[in-house]
């Protein structure tokens, strides 16, 4: 880490650390402990502000579409697809989108989707305790640390704990090919211990609090999420577990009512500026440069979940409207319509299960849909066949 850059900055400190290097000898560095956030919002230009109040009004229109549909909750589970898609390949790990939306997360057994389908998993628990009402405390989040982290090669000893040892983040362009990875960091987040897991369960009691009358929840969550970043309170995960908690702060705060935003794509297109703006908070104190990129980025992703929602409804009111040109006349069709709008491809056996009825009767009623077009075989397995309704799929991969 190139200690110059942090020696003056205006939000935290340099702290010594040392370690032993794995052929013999010690090293000395510094890392960087991040300030506590304030009751207080920090001073930002009238140029983040406009982007906070864009990104509020963007929020608003994403929630208030979303409780006039008669289910939003339907497509809750393609947004997390697509956000867990998008935020593992912020974190190096690529799987192409329309494996992911076809992918069963119960049976996976190559690593890498299973890294991104855990956090299909991950949110679905954390999305859970919000509408039972329950926090989360540093105990949960590193539970869901574990969840994330099980099955996959990047699953450690210490996987579901604070982290007990130190790590770097990055590494600085121009560095010596020799140079130790402490040095060569682009930035050296604090040292395990006592400390770290204290900071952490006052970042968390912090994200819960109500700051609306001293700090905008779009600000709160931005604060929030640096600090988090800063922190990098476990081994891995930091950035995808960061980018769920920036949903589950703004469902806190009431921003929204139905976790229906997926950030991560609008970060992933701009993977370099979201690093750099994180760590011009930690170098200079900058703010507003971040404040005014996260909300931007809160802004475009709402819109686009906006629009996403509203093409799904479409589709769902469009396969209806077909479902009534055939003698098909259960209510049970109608209902696997709605459940095929909300699980991009399924199984025989989890149509069953949604639909409360036998596999048979299950399979007859999507044969009788396979044959009006409007569901489709997904692959040509004999076993464990999934199906689909090609429009929503369009409608997804559009994305």
């Amino acid at each position: 880490m190139d200690v110059k850059l942090f020696q003056k900055a205006p939000f935290g400190e340099l702290v010594p650390i040392s370690g032993s290097l794995p052929g013999g000898g010690a090293w000395k560095h510094w890392a960087f402990l991040p300030s506590p956030l304030s009751d207080d919002s920090p001073e930002l230009s009238g140029r983040a502000y406009r982007h906070v109040g864009d990104a509020r009004a963007a929020l608003a229109a994403l929630d208030s579409t979303a409780q006039r549909l008669p289910n939003p909750r339907l497509f809750r589970s393609s947004t997390l697809r697509l956000e867990a898609q998008s935020t593992a390949a912020l974190e190096g790990t690529y799987e192409p989108l329309a494996r992911v939306l076809a992918a069963d997360s119960d049976d996976v057994q190559d690593p890498s989707l299973r890294e991104v389908l855990n956090y299909v998993i991950v949110a679905e628990t954390a999305f859970g305790w919000a509408e039972e009402g329950r926090g989360w405390g540093s105990s949960s989040l590193a539970n869901l640390q574990g969840m994330l982290m099980r099955g996959t090669s990047s699953e450690r000893e210490h996987s579901g704990q604070v982290r007990p040892v130190q790590v770097v983040i990055g590494r600085r362009e121009g560095v010596p090919p020799g140079e130790i990875p402490i040095k060569a960091a682009r930035y050296v987040p604090p040292p395990p211990g006592a400390d770290l897991e204290a900071r952490l369960r006052d970042l968390i009691v912090w994200m819960q609090a109500d700051h609306c009358d001293l700090i905008d929840p779009v600000v709160a969550a931005a604060m929030g999420h640096y600090e988090f970043e800063a922190l990098h309170p476990f081994h891995d995960g930091n950035g995808r577990l960061g980018r769920l908690l920036i949903v589950l702060q703004l469902y806190a705060s009431g921003v929204l009512t139905e976790p229906t935003l997926s950030v991560s794509t609008w970060f992933e297109a701009r993977r370099t500026e979201y690093c750099d703006a994180l760590l011009g908070v930690s170098t200079d104190g900058d703010w507003s440069t971040w404040v005014e990129f996260f909300a931007q980025g809160l802004a475009d992703s709402a819109e686009a979940a906006r629009r996403r929602m509203l093409a799904l409804a479409a589709v769902q009111a469009e396969l209806k409207e077909r479902l009534q040109s055939t003698p098909i006349r259960t209510g049970n069709a109608r209902l696997l319509v709605d459940f095929a709008v909300g699980q991009p491809t399924f199984t025989v056996a989890q149509a069953a299960r949604a639909l409360g009825i036998g596999n048979a009767g299950a399979k007859k009623l999507i044969d009788s849909l396979v044959t009006h077009s409007i569901l489709a075989p997904y692959d040509e397995r004999v076993y464990g066949r999934r199906f689909h309704a090609p429009r929503v799929l369009d409608v997804l991969l559009e994305q």
